[in-house]
């Protein structure tokens, strides 16, 4: 059963939190730390520049932590570049390249990747104390730093452990103009002539993705859909991407039906920057077909009450990428306390401690072995939530990212006197 979501359960706009609201969670002495590290930064701004403003883990940390910066006294904007179809799917091909995919070399590609950049380069301004780009897409915007003294970060988020070499070769020199760059796993680490400071993604842990909901909204949510909640829900909460393996987990799903009773749903969307959406989402559909408990939720960006009621109602949540930059939604999901069964690639080895706050596969059988053996054992998962949990808390909430921003952001001050 596959459906089309166009309105979101309650319409309300994104809320804003003070840092003091995180003070219950992450503890006072913590949000004193950033108060202290914000106060050695007056007058300083902040510029980030990403590829699309909804969709994707970076858009939403993006939304969530400019408003802390702005908060604790750095003037703050954020851009999004802007680029046509053709444009994106250089991006898309660089972005699966870089994953270590399989790329075909186009020769208008890299014309056409430097040409939309320069469109942007020209139309917007950088003279932030601090400029951070966000993954490959506006890298060679930092051709604009020419003549200013201002310090300029890249944060990569996908998985550069394997790269396409051709690729690689092509953005490292536009990477190595930068003062430095962060990345989310050590694995992801290459031999370049600016530091790279180990920086995890994280969740807000007051979000409408992640906040506590009342069990009638979560029941109200199934109900919607059409979910049995008296049987076990098995969810993948992904965009509908090849590099998520959507037709893997319904494999999966498929060999774990023929012991156990579950139900499956898949849940994502697409997002601005990825062309490749709705042909992935076909795919699905037709590997789907005829099976009337596999759930296909074709979600919008905000979507964010459904997709946590849709984890908070999961026996147990999958995420089997081919690769992975570091994977929120293992993040959400664990901060709900949910057992999660996970590939054992890029970030996601960073959340997911085998037997300790999840389970690590390494192929479909493998997925189905360890969905099967914790819905017979569910003592055993409620013991991997609960350390999972713990985990997020301890390493991935977004006070995490304020605060690596800021120290970062001292350092480079520092280090230029």
């Amino acid at each position: 059963m596959d459906q089309q979501v166009t309105e979101p359960a309650t319409a309300t706009q994104p809320s804003v939190h003070l840092l003091s609201d995180y003070a219950p969670i992450v503890g006072q002495p913590e949000i004193d730390e950033l108060w202290m590290l914000a106060r050695a930064l007056p007058g300083r701004s902040v510029k980030m520049v990403n590829s699309t403003a909804v969709g994707g883990g970076v858009a939403e940390i993006l939304n969530r932590v400019v408003p802390l910066f702005k908060e604790v006294g750095l003037a703050m904007q954020w851009d999004v570049i802007t680029g046509g179809e053709a444009f994106f799917s250089v991006t898309k091909a660089f972005h699966n390249a870089l994953h270590g995919m399989a790329y075909e070399d186009r020769p208008e590609w890299k014309e056409i990747f430097l040409a939309t950049n320069e469109e942007n380069r020209k139309r917007m301004s950088f003279g932030d104390s601090f400029v951070v780009i966000h993954d490959p897409q506006p890298l060679p915007l930092v051709a604009a730093r020419e003549g200013k003294n201002n310090h300029w970060l890249w944060r990569c988020h996908i998985d550069l452990s394997q790269p396409n070499e051709r690729v690689w070769n092509f953005l490292r020199p536009f990477v190595e103009k930068f003062d430095a760059s962060f990345i989310s796993s050590a694995a992801f680490t290459h031999p370049l002539a600016i530091p790279q400071f180990l920086v995890a993604p994280t969740i807000d842990p007051l979000a409408e993705k992640n906040r506590e909901l009342e069990p009638e909204f979560i029941d109200s949510v199934l109900q919607r859909f059409g979910i049995d909640k008296r049987r076990p829900i098995v969810t993948q909460v992904s965009r509908f991407d090849r590099l998520k393996d959507p037709l893997g987990v319904i494999h999966a799903y498929k060999l774990v039906k023929r012991y156990v009773d579950c139900q499956l749903v898949l849940a994502g969307g697409g997002a601005s920057d990825d062309p490749e959406g709705s042909l992935v989402f076909a795919e699905v559909q037709e590997a789907a077909k005829g099976d009337k408990d596999i759930f296909l939720l074709n979600l919008p960006p905000w979507s964010h009450l459904e997709v946590n009621a849709l984890q908070r109602a999961s026996t147990i949540v999958v995420q089997k990428s081919l690769r992975e930059g570091f994977g929120l939604t293992v993040t959400e999901a664990l901060w709900k306390k949910k057992p999660v069964v996970a590939s054992a690639v890029g970030g996601i080895l960073r959340q997911v401690l085998h037997k300790v706050t999840g389970m690590l596969v390494h192929s479909v059988e493998g997925c189905a072995y360890q969905i099967r053996y914790l819905l017979s054992n569910p003592q055993l998962a409620k013991r991997l939530g609960e350390a999972g949990h713990d985990h997020v808390k301890e390493n991935f909430l977004i006070t995490h990212t304020l605060k690596n921003y800021l120290v970062v952001f001292l350092l480079l001050e520092k280090h230029s006197h």
